[in-house]
């Protein structure tokens, strides 16, 4: 029996061969590439094969697939699927939705492990695969793994199966289930096209309020704007339906439906880092003295702010996968990143779930007598610069870092080697670290004032040029 790839060639399916993926393609934390290119049917058949063999090793039987609304995920799914039966796997298909719905599925379906087929807040010609095991991140020489499998075709095998299974109106409740305050509100939503769209119109009829939907149909092509509410131009319409309409917030979500952007009444974002702040208010005054953690990027005002609501900062490494790991280890009850993933173990599972999120910062607004921009406000205001990326060779990029810890350490600067360098001064603080996935170095700097901000952009600029860096204008 054969398949045919999307390149047209044959793909055996008894006889298991072995496969090699693009070089390019096994990353950090997700398994991602361009379909046609350095992504096809054939690697998500031995995707299946690889990750059903690494679980049929572990004890593990069943698993749950899910897909985002790209054009290429029916396909991909399909054979991942087919990879993950030949494999021995019992298979729970919930079909088309937002990842956070396949990590709820893991719990919701007692499973042991969860496979996404998605592309992320990629564009539309990517795609690829995120997955979890024993309801912990799969990422890292985890992922690794799963290549050398498939390069010795050391497949496990067996007499799987493959059901459809819906988990989408269980999930829409436990989305609902922790909302406690019937005030209504104006809110803008831009699901972007993404997979969060039909999740989302069942949402907002549920809660009280108004609700003007943005983007809301499921469309792989994103024809309205990119799906990355990180990025200010994508945010661009709704903030303009925010005015429009006289809202009190906007709430905008990736493609995939684990990183959240949202906006005030005045249309100003309001970042990562800055929700996180927010969320903490309630999360401690319930839970005094937890651990709150952050990524490297993160404001110091967000870590001031964690100590004096009498919690535990714990600035850690970028990356969902770690963060959520950490988490876990930490018994923390909430965590963020600069990129929008923000996590909640608080009343909630620890994953990176915007949807939820969403809720949990309507339930917020809802309660305050303060608007969302003078909730925004109450925050010390802080001048800093976006991320910042500079291309560096992939074999320079890590020793890049260690020189330049190198000389700082020599300089007796305040650093703090938790993910890259983070430098502290009178001025405020300048990172600079490696991208795990990319090519790339990536910078920020923050200052109490512009003129501490260019000294700071100076400083990197200079370590940087030290290092045979040269960077663009920042």
């Amino acid at each position: 029996m054969y398949q045919r790839n999307i390149d047209g060639s044959d793909v055996g399916k008894a006889d298991m061969a072995a496969h090699s993926f693009d070089k390019t393609v096994l990353r950090e934390y997700d398994i991602r590439g361009i379909v046609g290119e350095t992504l096809n049917r054939a690697d998500a058949l031995a995707v299946g094969r690889a990750f059903g063999s690494v679980i049929r090793a572990e004890g593990g039987r069943t698993v749950a697939v899910g897909r985002d609304g790209r054009g290429s995920s029916p396909e991909l799914e399909a054979a991942v699927v087919e990879g993950l039966v030949d494999a021995g796997m019992d298979v729970k298909r919930i079909g088309i939705g937002p990842t956070p719905m396949l990590y709820f599925a893991v719990y919701q379906l007692n499973v042991d492990a969860g496979l996404m087929v998605t592309g992320s807040h990629n564009p539309s010609e990517y795609n690829g695969f995120k997955m979890t095991l024993f309801k912990k991140p799969f990422f890292g020489e985890r992922i690794q793994e799963l290549g050398r499998i498939a390069a010795g075709a050391t497949y496990a095998k067996g007499a799987g199966s493959a059901a459809d299974v819906a988990v989408d109106a269980a999930y829409l409740d436990r989305l609902l289930q922790d909302f406690n305050s019937m005030r209504p509100l104006k809110v803008a939503w831009d699901a972007g096209n993404g997979a969060t769209g039909e999740i989302l119109q069942r949402l907002t009829a549920r809660l009280p309020g108004i609700h003007i939907l943005l983007n809301e149909q499921i469309d792989g092509t994103f024809p309205a704007h990119h799906p990355d509410p990180t990025v200010a131009k994508n945010l661009v319409q709704l903030q303009d339906a925010v005015a429009r309409h006289g809202c009190d917030l906007g709430i905008a979500f990736d493609g995939d439906g684990d990183r959240i952007g949202v906006v005030d009444e005045q249309g100003r974002i309001l970042w990562g880092d800055q929700l996180v702040a927010l969320l903490a208010r309630e999360v401690l005054a319930e839970r005094p003295g937890a651990t709150i953690i952050a990524d490297v990027k993160a404001s110091q005002v967000l870590f001031d702010e964690i100590v004096r609501l009498g919690g535990k900062p714990l600035m850690w490494k970028t990356g969902h996968s770690l963060i959520k790991s950490k988490m876990a280890e930490t018994k923390s009850p909430l965590a963020g990143e600069m990129s929008g993933h923000i996590f909640m173990a608080d009343h909630y599972y620890g994953y990176d779930d915007a949807l939820y999120v969403a809720v949990r910062v309507l339930g917020l607004a809802a309660r305050e007598s303060r608007t969302m921009g003078q909730l925004r406000d109450s925050l010390p205001h802080r001048v800093n610069t976006p991320e910042l990326r500079f291309d560096c060779d992939e074999a320079r990029k890590f020793a890049v870092i260690d020189e330049v810890r190198a000389r700082l350490q020599k300089s007796n600067a305040k650093v703090d080697s938790t993910d890259g360098v983070r430098v502290t001064t009178t001025d405020g603080w300048w990172l600079l670290r490696a991208s795990n996935t990319q090519a790339v170095l990536v910078a920020r700097c923050e200052a109490a004032d512009a003129g501490g901000l260019d000294r700071l952009k100076a400083v990197l600029i200079g370590e940087l040029k030290r290092s045979g860096i040269t960077p663009p204008a920042i």
